[in-house]
Protein backbone atom coordinates (compact mmCIF):
# COMPACT_ATOMS: atom_id res chain seq x y z
CA UNK A 1 0.00 0.00 0.00
CA UNK A 2 1.34 3.68 -0.87
CA UNK A 3 0.08 6.44 1.01
CA UNK A 4 0.57 10.04 0.00
CA UNK A 5 3.58 11.50 2.07
CA UNK A 6 1.13 14.12 3.27
CA UNK A 7 -1.02 11.56 5.03
CA UNK A 8 -1.18 8.78 7.04
CA UNK A 9 -3.14 5.71 7.52
CA UNK A 10 -5.81 6.90 9.22
CA UNK A 11 -7.17 10.61 9.45
CA UNK A 12 -10.43 12.52 10.71
CA UNK A 13 -12.76 13.50 8.11
CA UNK A 14 -14.88 16.35 9.62
CA UNK A 15 -17.87 17.69 7.96
CA UNK A 16 -18.27 21.35 9.90
CA UNK A 17 -20.81 24.33 10.03
CA UNK A 18 -18.24 27.34 8.66
CA UNK A 19 -15.18 24.93 7.91
CA UNK A 20 -13.31 28.13 7.15
CA UNK A 21 -13.75 29.06 10.69
CA UNK A 22 -12.13 26.04 11.48
CA UNK A 23 -9.08 26.28 9.67
CA UNK A 24 -8.65 29.66 11.12
CA UNK A 25 -9.44 28.24 14.40
CA UNK A 26 -6.95 25.48 14.13
CA UNK A 27 -3.85 27.72 12.76
CA UNK A 28 -4.56 30.42 15.55
CA UNK A 29 -4.70 27.86 18.55
CA UNK A 30 -2.81 24.80 17.47
CA UNK A 31 -0.57 26.25 14.73
CA UNK A 32 -1.90 24.08 11.63
CA UNK A 33 -0.47 24.33 8.39
CA UNK A 34 -3.32 24.66 5.59
CA UNK A 35 -2.67 21.85 3.06
CA UNK A 36 -5.22 21.27 -0.06
CA UNK A 37 -8.15 23.27 0.12
CA UNK A 38 -11.04 23.09 -3.00
CA UNK A 39 -14.29 25.31 -3.21
CA UNK A 40 -17.59 23.57 -4.44
CA UNK A 41 -19.08 25.23 -8.17
CA UNK A 42 -20.86 27.87 -5.65
CA UNK A 43 -17.37 29.38 -5.21
CA UNK A 44 -17.89 30.17 -1.07
CA UNK A 45 -17.81 26.87 0.45
CA UNK A 46 -15.38 24.51 1.34
CA UNK A 47 -15.82 21.14 -0.62
CA UNK A 48 -12.49 19.75 0.55
CA UNK A 49 -9.47 21.26 2.61
CA UNK A 50 -7.34 19.31 4.57
CA UNK A 51 -5.07 20.74 8.01
CA UNK A 52 -1.46 19.29 9.07
CA UNK A 53 -0.55 19.75 13.37
CA UNK A 54 2.69 18.33 14.14
CA UNK A 55 2.73 16.17 11.18
CA UNK A 56 -1.06 14.56 11.40
CA UNK A 57 -3.18 15.60 8.71
CA UNK A 58 -7.47 16.61 9.66
CA UNK A 59 -9.70 16.51 6.46
CA UNK A 60 -12.46 18.40 6.33
CA UNK A 61 -15.60 19.90 4.68
CA UNK A 62 -18.39 22.39 5.20
CA UNK A 63 -21.45 20.43 5.54
CA UNK A 64 -24.41 20.09 3.27
CA UNK A 65 -27.65 18.52 2.46
CA UNK A 66 -25.46 15.86 1.45
CA UNK A 67 -22.69 16.09 3.95
CA UNK A 68 -24.24 15.78 7.57
CA UNK A 69 -22.32 17.66 10.13
CA UNK A 70 -20.03 15.10 11.81
CA UNK A 71 -17.80 16.53 14.38
CA UNK A 72 -14.87 14.69 16.28
CA UNK A 73 -13.25 14.27 20.09
CA UNK A 74 -9.43 15.01 19.37
CA UNK A 75 -6.78 14.20 21.80
CA UNK A 76 -4.09 16.38 20.53
CA UNK A 77 -0.38 16.93 22.31
CA UNK A 78 1.02 20.69 22.49
CA UNK A 79 3.98 22.23 24.23
CA UNK A 80 2.17 23.98 26.72
CA UNK A 81 -1.01 22.82 27.55
CA UNK A 82 -2.07 26.31 29.98
CA UNK A 83 -0.74 28.59 26.44
CA UNK A 84 -2.73 26.41 23.88
CA UNK A 85 -5.69 26.10 26.30
CA UNK A 86 -6.17 29.95 26.68
CA UNK A 87 -5.69 30.59 22.97
CA UNK A 88 -8.95 27.95 22.34
CA UNK A 89 -10.79 29.99 24.58
CA UNK A 90 -10.16 33.50 23.46
CA UNK A 91 -10.77 31.85 20.34
CA UNK A 92 -14.15 30.91 21.32
CA UNK A 93 -13.73 27.31 22.69
CA UNK A 94 -15.43 26.64 26.21
CA UNK A 95 -14.08 24.57 28.47
CA UNK A 96 -15.39 20.83 29.49
CA UNK A 97 -12.79 20.22 31.92
CA UNK A 98 -10.53 22.16 33.32
CA UNK A 99 -6.87 22.61 33.38
CA UNK A 100 -4.86 19.89 36.00
CA UNK A 101 -2.50 18.10 36.22
CA UNK A 102 -3.08 14.39 35.59
CA UNK A 103 -0.38 11.42 36.10
CA UNK A 104 0.00 12.02 32.14
CA UNK A 105 0.72 15.10 31.70
CA UNK A 106 -0.93 18.46 32.33
CA UNK A 107 -4.41 18.43 30.64
CA UNK A 108 -7.83 20.30 29.78
CA UNK A 109 -10.84 19.61 27.62
CA UNK A 110 -12.42 22.17 24.91
CA UNK A 111 -15.39 22.51 22.64
CA UNK A 112 -14.50 24.39 19.93
CA UNK A 113 -16.97 26.55 18.43
CA UNK A 114 -17.68 24.23 15.79
CA UNK A 115 -18.73 21.12 18.22
CA UNK A 116 -15.66 19.74 17.83
CA UNK A 117 -14.02 18.24 21.66
CA UNK A 118 -10.87 18.57 21.97
CA UNK A 119 -8.18 17.42 24.95
CA UNK A 120 -5.10 18.82 25.25
CA UNK A 121 -2.47 17.52 26.85
CA UNK A 122 1.36 18.73 26.90
CA UNK A 123 3.94 15.30 28.43
CA UNK A 124 5.33 15.68 31.74
CA UNK A 125 9.23 16.27 32.27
Amino acid sequence: MEIPKVHQAIMPYLMLKNAAGFIDFTQTVFNADAGMKRLRDDVETIMHAEMMISGCTIMLCEASDQWAVANANLFIYVDDADTTYNLAIANGATTVMPLSDQDYGRTCGVTDPFGNTWCITSVKM
